[in-house]
């Protein structure tokens, strides 16, 4: 198993956020070579409030948000603009929670496909969750070069080109 998928707002079934999600996490993991049944992912397609809360919980935010990441270990690199190492041991990766109303006013906004829009919030998530980062300037640089990488197998445009869709990075 890659994605399971837990659905609070029905409005993400008729997205079919469950292929979806497990599509970009099986992306993103075969992309750095991990056998992408080995490790687990738990995807929440929820609203704009439930995700304010979550972020206000655990970010000091309150507001919504596209994407929240929980990883189930810290796996950050130390060195600046290094990839971090690949996780050995337990299964799971950690939690995502993505909210369908910002989601939704983001790719409206940039003029993508909400699918595409979502697949890229979900590989950015799943990179959160193996250690890439966008604090530091190399560590976003990098994991910004494997989104784009991965996106482009799935068949996905570029978010970052500067044309205004897409995530920003700044989640």
């Amino acid at each position: 198993m890659s994605a399971e998928v837990i659905i609070e707002d029905e409005r993400w079934n008729a997205l079919g956020l469950e292929a979806l999600a497990e599509r970009a996490v099986a992306a993103a993991l075969s992309h750095l070579e991990l056998v992408h049944t080995d490790w687990d992912v738990a995807v929440l397609g929820a609203d704009d409030a439930h995700i304010s809360v979550l972020n206000e919980d655990f970010r000091g935010k309150a507001q919504p948000t596209n994407v929240l990441s929980w990883p189930s270990y810290e796996r950050g690199a130390a060195k600046e603009g290094a990839r971090p190492d690949l996780p050995v041991g337990d299964a799971e990766l950690g939690d995502l929670a993505l909210a369908y109303e910002t989601c939704a006013r983001e790719a409206e906004a940039g003029g993508i496909a909400l699918a595409d829009h979502v697949t890229h919030l979900i590989v950015h998530g799943t990179l959160h969750l193996l250690g890439y980062d966008h604090l530091r300037d190399g560590d976003g640089d990098l994991m910004e070069a494997v989104e784009i990488a991965i996106l482009k197998e799935l068949g996905i445009a570029d978010p970052y080109s500067g044309d205004g869709s897409g995530n920003d990075g700044k989640d």
